[in-house]
Parts: structure tokens; sequence; C-alpha cells
């Protein structure tokens, strides 16, 4: 065979590496081609707004608060996101280039799992911001301080770039010997190890262990804050004070229904039901991976007084200066 074995001994037996894996997913569509120039649109709206709303944040001194530490880690996250996987698919798929090296596939798995589990700590943080300020509005900015808040992200940042790094490593304990056809969209864990020709049942079992810790302990403390959050506004004596509490939540309800809802839905109709086809499944998660970095921004763009406040200011200061260049020429 072509294969190059690398033999590695452990435990007596030989593993198996092949010299890499092709991506194949997508198989069974016929206008797949129109879907990839979609996601390259996505991906120039996904760099542009969250470049523009870093940068806005970041040189507006008046915006380094606690809530915008957040909004720039959320927007950081996602960027990296789309960066790992967009690129990647429309070379696959758009420039049928679909063969990935061994060791590049473990890079793209780390990442891919490091930076969705931060997009899940992301969003909890985002609720613990929302927490604080309604439900104790007194000791807001005693309890969340500047200092406070970019140690929750730093903390948030290391679990989820430590958390991966066992379940990729344990793929090198895997052989390969059969097929090497990974049906994803990237170098995607289950179907990976599914390809492996000896025991994959740790990998299963971390897979399932990692999959509740980094999504499902995120998403009950994202549920428990909105329930504490209601039970505040639901006391509030008027109807205006309980209106603006609700408003400055509609943006995080929003992300959180676009991230977490379609991976809940997909797993439990994959998984339980076993009602979805393989293709349609990677199709879905492909979106529900690719779409939320791209919406983040603009929701928080449009929903968020301070940084509207401060797109419509550049783009006056814009305005005028191209009139100027108009009048001199």
């Amino acid at each position: 065979s072509t294969m190059t074995v690398l033999r590695t001994v452990l435990n007596d037996s030989v593993i198996i590496h092949p010299p890499g894996f092709y991506i194949i997913g997508f198989q069974t569509f016929p206008f797949i081609s129109v879907y990839f120039i979609f996601l390259a649109f996505v991906y120039v709206v996904t760099v542009l707004f969250n470049t523009l709303l870093i940068c806005i944040i970041v040189f507006n001194h008046c915006l380094h608060t606690p809530k915008f530490v957040a909004v720039v880690n959320l927007a950081v996250i996602d960027l990296i996101l789309s960066t790992c996987l967009i690129p990647s698919m429309i070379k696959v798929f758009l420039l049928k280039d679909n063969f990935i090296p061994f060791n590049l596939c473990l890079v793209q798995m780390y990442i891919y799992y490091a930076i969705t589990t931060m997009e899940s700590y992301a969003l909890a943080v985002l609720a613990y911001d929302r927490l604080v300020s309604i439900c104790f509005p007194l000791h807001q900015h005693s309890v969340n301080t500047l200092r406070g808040m970019t140690w929750i992200v730093t903390v948030s940042w290391c679990l989820g770039a430590g958390f991966p790094i066992f379940s990729v490593s344990i793929m090198t304990r895997l052989s390969f010997c059969n097929s090497l056809r990974v049906f994803s969209y990237f170098c995607d864990y289950a179907p990976v190890f599914r390809l492996a020709c000896n025991d994959y049942t740790l990998q299963w079992s971390v897979a399932s262990v990692s999959s509740l810790v980094l999504l499902v302990v995120p998403f009950g403390f994202i549920l428990l804050s909105y329930i504490s959050i209601l039970v505040t506004v639901f006391r509030m004596k008027s109807l205006d004070s309980r209106k603006k509490a609700l408003a400055t939540c509609v943006e995080h309800v929003i992300l959180v229904a676009s991230f977490y809802l379609p991976i809940v839905i997909i797993f439990t109709i994959g998984l339980y039901l076993r009602l979805i086809n393989p293709d349609q499944r990677v199709l879905s998660l492909s979106l529900a991976s690719c779409l939320p970095p791209c919406i983040n921004p603009i929701v928080y763009s449009l929903k968020t007084e301070e940084i509207k406040k401060r797109i419509l200011a550049l783009a006056q200061k814009s305005k005028v200066r191209s009139q100027q260049r108009k009048s001199k020429s």
C-alpha cells in the first residue's frame, strides 16, 4: 500500500499512523460550491465586523469597562474560530484539495475544540456580567471590576486551551489501517477516531465527558443566570425599569441562541433519534460553527448604544473627509 507506516511499539502492539486523511463531507449536494462562495462572504463580514468592534473598544477609553472586556474577548475568539474553519473548508471543497497531513489534522482538531470551548465560556462570561449588573446593581462596581473581568477571561482561556490537550493527544494511540476518509467538514474528533482499527472506547468516553463539561456546564450557568435575572426583573416596581433591564439582555440572548440551539438540536436529533442524514448533519454543523462569529459583532454593534454612537461618529468623520477631498480637487 502507499501508506507510509510509522510503527511505534505501545504495549507490545504496533500503532499505524497514516500520512494523513481525506476530508469528504457534502457528497450529495449538487450546488455545494454556492454554499462555499456564501461562506467566503460570511468570512469577509466576520473579519471586518469583529476587527471594527475590537478597534472601537480598544481605542475608546470610555469603553474600557468589564462588559466590553467580555465583548472584545468574544470578538477575538470569533476571529480565530472562523479563520480556523472557513479558509480550510474553501480549500478542501471549493478548490478540491482535500488531503490533510496527520499532524496538521490533530492541530486543526485541537484549535477547533479549544476555540469552541472558549466561545462557550465567553458567552457564560457575558451572562455573568448581565447577572451582576441587574441582580446586584449596588455592588456592581465593587464585584465586577476591570481587573476581575480580565482575570475571569484569562482563566476561561486557560481552561479552553487546556481541556482539549488530553483528548487530542490520545488520538496518537489509535491505529489507522483501513479507510482514511473523514466524513465531516474538517478534521473532526469523532469521525476520525471512528476510522481507527483498534479500540477507541477511551476516545469515545473522553469525547462524551468533555462535551458535557465544555458545553453543558456553561449553558447551565447561562440558564441559571437568566432565571435569576427574570426573578429580579419581575420584582421591580416600575414597568420602565423592567423594560430597560431586559433590553440590555437582548443581544446576549440572540448570541446564546445562535450558538447553542443548532448544536443542541443537531446532537439530539443525530445522536438519539438518528433522524438526520450524514450530509445534512455536516451542513448544519458547519453553519452552526461559521455563522455565530459573523452574527455576534453585528448584533453587538446594532444593539449597544455606546458602540452604535462610535460607528456613526466614524462614518460621519469619513464622510466629512471625503467631502473635503472633493472640494480640494
